[in-house]
């Protein structure tokens, strides 16, 4: 079956999947859950022969980390399923009431998207992760990973489609698609597909965005950052460092460069160079903390790069305002923190910086769906518009106007012989399933 085939399945299948009952929606995800333990040998032996097909080819480093789907990561994402379960249903949602005349009732109500089509590199686990938040929103979705993940993806597809057609939702809702021409044709299917969400690389997010005009909800670069202020507590700026960088370093919330007070940097760069050594960072550093410690120079590239590997650039800066001049310019507004005791110093941080995400005496790694209790999450977005930060259920749905009345007409306003009384309502819109 042609992708073009995949997509009309999909978007017949979502028409019926927006009105089913969260409490099928919900068993279906336990079946999900069950049902990727049960099959986790069959899953991890399809990883195993991607893996080993991925490093034939030479696959870079940080994307064979992103590649490797074990157990820890199964009993990962199946306590995502599993937080997203007792998540309330984004789908029905009354946002407003209002009454525009006796027995003319209109309500914003909330509702799927419709079609997500959902393109990534590498990462088995963005796809159960998708997958799993588009039923849950009542969303239609199309897959489409790396090719370096090719067996891993059809099991996992296979498995939640089993799981969730068993537990009474529409066949078709998801499908798996598996060539470069079908992302081309996807760029271009305006008429079956609502959004579009790619992860991975920044070459590879520019060009989706390039070149379609479908919308997109995601980012380009995640170059994050961490002011250590003059304010700081010192021993915290260490821990936050090294948990920003090194915790998990393939990945788009991890820190890629560290600024420092220049009143503090005497004392915190030598503390820093001995911890991020330890855990083999590669340090490069400006000209003011080349003469305080030994590292790699720093160029101008050094800035606006995400390394998305174990490599720190580190610049001593004047001030706080001089932090956030930095950020705001070199920046990809993901996620920026810093560090300080001060509490004004941090609000005017957090005000100025132009982030999804903005962190006092915190690591950058928190920005992550799972961790904001969104029931993991489709991807970070620095859009401005709809989404923004870690997008969960509450970015996979939109809304509709439903309007009740009894026989009303619009002649009969414009005549003036009835009016509006445009009245705030404290109601909830009934929806039946």
């Amino acid at each position: 079956m042609g992708i073009q085939e995949l997509a009309s399945e999909v978007k017949n299948a979502q028409v019926f999947l927006g009105a089913i009952s969260l409490e099928v929606r919900n068993r279906a995800l336990e079946n999900i859950s069950k049902e990727i333990k049960i099959r986790k040998d069959e899953i991890i032996e399809a990883n195993r022969l991607d893996i080993e097909k991925a490093e034939v080819e030479n696959v870079s480093a940080p994307l064979l980390k992103r590649l490797k789907f074990d157990n820890a990561k199964i009993t990962e994402v199946c306590s995502g399923i599993e937080s997203l379960i007792g998540l309330p249903d984004p789908v029905g949602k009354t946002i407003s009431a209002r009454e525009l005349d006796k027995d003319l009732e209109l309500y914003q109500v909330s509702c799927p998207i419709g079609v997500i089509g959902m393109i990534f590199e590498s990462r088995p686990d963005a796809l159960v992760q998708i997958a799993t938040l588009c039923l849950k929103s009542g969303n239609g979705v199309i897959l489409k990973g790396g090719s370096e993940a090719s067996l891993t993806n059809r099991a996992l597809t296979e498995v939640i489609r089993d799981a969730s057609v068993a537990a009474g939702i529409p066949s078709g809702w998801i499908q798996l698609a598996e060539t470069r021409q079908d992302v081309t044709k996807m760029l271009k299917m305006e008429d079956k597909i609502d959004l579009l969400i790619p992860r991975g690389s920044n070459s590879f997010v520019k060009y989706i965005m390039q070149n379609t005009t479908i919308s997109v909800l995601g980012h380009a670069d995640g170059i994050c950052h961490l002011f250590v202020d003059k304010n700081a507590d010192l021993s915290m700026a260490v821990e936050l460092t090294d948990d920003s960088k090194t915790q998990y370093v393939a990945v788009c919330n991890a820190l890629e460069t560290l600024l420092v007070d220049k009143s503090v940097a005497p004392t915190f760069l030598p503390m820093m160079k001995e911890r991020l050594e330890s855990k083999n960072v590669e340090l490069r550093g400006c000209d003011i903390t080349r003469k305080i410690i030994d590292v790699k120079p720093a160029t101008s590239e050094d800035w606006s790069t995400e390394y998305l590997d174990y490599i720190l650039s580190v610049k001593v800066v004047g001030s706080l305002d001089s932090a956030i001049e930095h950020i705001n310019v070199y920046g990809s507004g993901h996620t920026d923190a810093i560090v300080t005791r001060d509490e004004k110093s941090a609000e005017k941080f957090m005000n100025l910086i132009d982030s999804a995400d903005v962190f006092w005496n915190c690591s950058t790694r928190f920005s992550d769906g799972f961790r904001y209790g969104l029931g993991a999450e489709v991807g970070v977005s620095t859009n401005k518009i709809h989404a923004r930060g870690p997008v969960g259920l509450e970015g996979l749905v939109i809304y509709k106007w439903r309007l009740k009345g009894n026989g009303h007409k619009v002649a009969d306003y414009s005549s003036g012989k009835m009016s509006f009384t445009h009245k705030s309502l404290n109601k909830e819109y009934k929806r039946s399933n």
